[in-house]
C-alpha cells in the first residue's frame, strides 16, 4: 500500500482548462464551506490554535516569508496595512498572523471570495479589521488598500495571466504571492490535475504550474521584485523543476526608498 508521501497527487498534462475540467471530478464534497467555517470559528473563539484547508492544528504553522512581507509593507507605509486577500477563504491567513499585526495603527484585511463565502464571512467573522467582498473593485473603493495578497490562488485560476493583468490595472503599492509554485527551467506552463488528500476534502481540480521567468517578465511591466523566499514545503510532481515561492513586489516608486 502506498503511503501519502509515496502517492502521486498529480496526473495528466492538458492542453486546455476545458479538457482538464472534463477529466476531473472537481469539488465533490458538498460541505467544504461548512467544514472551513466550523474550524475557523474554533480558532476565532480560542478553542483551537490554527486552521488551514479546514484542518485544525495544535500550533500555528506560520508562513514566515509571508509575515515578513506583511510587516515590511506596514513599515514602508507609515504603519499602514490595508490588504486585499484574494481567494482568502474565511480569513485563514488573517487569523494565522493577527498576533503580529495588532500593533499596526491602520489595519484592514479584506477577503475577496465567492458569493457564498462572502455571506458566511459577513455573518460569522466580520469585525473592525476583517471584512468580505465579492470583487476587488468593491473592496478597493471602500477600503482603499495598499497591498493585495494571493496565497495558493494563482495556480487554481482558469487564466492566471488574465488575473495578473487585471491586478496590474488596480495600481496597488505592493503585491504579495505566497505558496505559489513555479517552474524554474525553460519548461512551458503545465496544466495538470491535483488530487486533494481525502482528509482535507474529496476533490480533483485543475492546477497550473507557470514558468517563473514568464511570470516575472509580466510583473516587471509595473513592479520590481523586492523579495523572493522559498515558501512552505508541499508535494509537487517529481519530474518537474518546481519551487514553491513567496514573492513581494513593489511599485517602482517604492524601490530603493
Amino acid at each position: 500500500m502506498q503511503t501519502d508521501k509515496q502517492k502521486e497527487w498529480y496526473r495528466g498534462d492538458y492542453v486546455s482548462w476545458k479538457d482538464a475540467v472534463a477529466d476531473c471530478s472537481g469539488y465533490t464534497a458538498p460541505n467544504i464551506l461548512e467544514k472551513v467555517k466550523n474550524s475557523l470559528l474554533k480558532v476565532k473563539n480560542g478553542e483551537a490554535v490554527y486552521e488551514r484547508d479546514s484542518i485544525l492544528f495544535d500550533e500555528v504553522q506560520y508562513s514566515f516569508p509571508l509575515l515578513v512581507c506583511l510587516l515590511y509593507v506596514a513599515s514602508a507605509s507609515n504603519n499602514r496595512l490595508k490588504l486585499i486577500d484574494f481567494g482568502g477563504s474565511l480569513g485563514s491567513s488573517f487569523f494565522q498572523n493577527r498576533k503580529y499585526l495588532n500593533h499596526i495603527t491602520d489595519l484592514s484585511w479584506s477577503i475577496v471570495e465567492q458569493k457564498h463565502f462572502v455571506a458566511c464571512g459577513n455573518e460569522f467573522f466580520k469585525d473592525q479589521h476583517l471584512s468580505f467582498f465579492e470583487t476587488i473593485s468593491e473592496s478597493k473603493d471602500i477600503k482603499n488598500p495598499n497591498v493585495i495578497l494571493l496565497s495558493s490562488v494563482l495556480p487554481y485560476l482558469e487564466d492566471p495571466y488574465r488575473m495578473i493583468e487585471e491586478i496590474l490595472t488596480f495600481d496597488f503599492d505592493f503585491i504579495i504571492m505566497d505558496r505559489t509554485p513555479f517552474l524554474f527551467d525553460d519548461t512551458s506552463d503545465k496544466l495538470l490535475i491535483q488530487i486533494v488528500p481525502p482528509e482535507i476534502y474529496e476533490a480533483e481540480i485543475p492546477i497550473w504550474f507557470i514558468n517563473y521567468k514568464k511570470f516575472i517578465s509580466l510583473m516587471n511591466r509595473k513592479y520590481v521584485l523586492h523579495s523572493s523566499f522559498d515558501s512552505m514545503e508541499e508535494d509537487f510532481p517529481k519530474n518537474l523543476n518546481i519551487k514553491n515561492k513567496c514573492l513581494l513586489f513593489e511599485k517602482e516608486k517604492y524601490a530603493n526608498k
